[in-house]
């Protein structure tokens, strides 16, 4: 067997089977394969798919190629989430404090963020003295004594998906439903979790744009999922408009704040209870619209504000931020965007307003770029919300002046305002699929 039979095989439109699959991501790994061939491959899987087969052998192989998180030594059923990415998804920061707070134990293990989409890991290091590396024995035993850890993924997790993920950047194959779901999917398995609920979005501001695109993604993740054991749920959820109204690092974890404080917007809040929800009913706590209410119960008794508190506390954080947010980095300038004429909020186009926050320091254009974590965008209007001429649409931050200019310049063409209300916003749950 040679890459070279691999990639003529694909080419022509033939299934790979496990073995083959096998010996190009460990030989990719080892070094042994070079860069060249694999971007063929990649190429000729991009044009010809894969098939139902083919996926989870890859997902597997991608598993395989480096550590494996080992979860048995704490009780109970482990359920992680994953969110697909969009613009102001602070989610986890909710999400898995509620479920903690309800004995179900979460052990997370997040990404930074790329591009106008925001990361998990980027928002927890705006906390003072929080710590998202901590060696994998501490994350095991704080989930075993607070019931929650969140940290980076270590360097050896799924090595093969980091070397393939940047080589797909760079090729033009970055957009193909079997290689997302593979990449996703083989770092979930090799997180050790019992279960995961997967949060795909779909709308301008998502990688999937259409809901069709998101359910077809939804459901091939969830078929690896169970053709390994994982049990796996998806909500496919709305990102034509950002979630809440923060956007940006401190920014972001200071409205989870305000959600953990009952407080908050509305949207952000429901899309927590259903997240929380289905990831409860997998840890078999009962029906899923019990499980949210169970949910609710734990955002309104205060336990959840309790255990986020307890998971900054036990990765080193200040707790204090959590009743003074001046404790967070502060923003050296603020500017605000106002509205050229006066109407109704018709349109936001979402991606371009993450790349505006991107531009003011809140994201990276490539994996090197710095982080202003006090840099970002507070929305003060939404879809459907009235105007006036010279109102106050949206409040930029960040610590470099000339950032302004840009991020201006782009915000012109993120918001529609038309004379008559015509736009409204999305049902935020489109489908549920269990």
């Amino acid at each position: 067997m040679t890459m070279y039979e691999i990639i003529q095989k694909k080419r022509d439109g033939y299934m790979l089977d496990e073995e083959e699959i096998e010996f190009f991501i460990n030989g990719y790994v080892r070094g042994e394969i070079p860069d060249y061939q694999v971007s063929a491959l990649l190429m000729a899987i991009f044009i010809n798919g894969m098939d139902k087969s083919e996926i989870p052998a890859l997902t597997l192989a991608m598993a395989r190629s480096g550590d494996r998180v080992d979860l048995s030594s704490i009780n109970g059923i482990k359920v992680d989430k994953h969110s697909t990415g969009g613009v102001g998804d602070k989610t986890t920061l909710v999400v898995a404090p509620i479920v903690a707070a309800c004995g179900v134990p979460v052990a997370k293990m997040s990404g930074k963020g790329l591009g106008h989409t925001g990361g998990t890991i980027d928002k927890l290091d705006s906390i003072p003295g929080f710590n998202t590396s901590i060696p994998i024995e501490d994350f095991l035993s704080n989930v075993r004594n607070v019931g929650l850890a969140i940290a980076g993924q270590t360097g050896n997790l799924a090595p093969a998906d980091k070397k393939l993920y940047a080589l797909r950047d760079v090729t033009a194959t970055v957009n193909n439903t079997a290689l997302i779901a593979s990449s996703i999917m083989s770092k979930k398995i090799a997180a050790g979790a019992d279960a995961v609920v997967l949060d795909v979005k779909t709308g301008d501001g998502a990688f999937m744009k259409t809901e069709e695109e998101a359910v077809n993604l939804a459901k091939t993740m969830i078929e690896i999922g169970r053709s390994v054991g994982l049990n796996t749920a998806a909500l496919i959820s709305d990102m034509d408009t950002p979630l809440g109204y923060s956007i940006g690092n401190s920014l972001e974890v200071i409205e989870a704040i305000e959600i953990l404080k009952n407080r908050g917007p509305e949207d952000l809040r429901a899309i927590c209870i259903e997240l929380a929800g289905m990831m409860l009913y997998l840890a078999k706590k009962g029906t899923y619209e019990a499980c949210k209410h169970m949910a609710m119960q734990e955002l309104e008794n205060g336990g959840a504000l309790k255990k986020f508190k307890q998971l900054i506390e036990s990765q080193g954080g200040n707790s204090n931020i959590i009743d003074d947010y001046t404790l967070f980095s502060q923003p050296k300038y603020s500017m605000s965007f106002v509205a050229k004429e006066k109407g109704y909020i018709s349109k936001i186009w979402t991606e371009k307003l993450g790349r505006a926050a991107m531009t003011l320091g809140a994201g990276r254009a490539t994996k090197d770029s710095l982080i202003d974590y006090s840099a970002g965008i507070i929305l003060k209007k939404k879809i459907g919300d009235k105007v006036e001429t010279g109102e106050c649409i949206a409040e930029l931050y960040s610590s470099i002046i000339s950032d302004f200019n840009e991020a201006i310049s782009m915000l012109d063409n993120v918001f529609e305002i038309t004379s008559e209300l015509l736009g409204q916003r999305e049902s935020l749950i489109k489908k549920v699929i269990i």
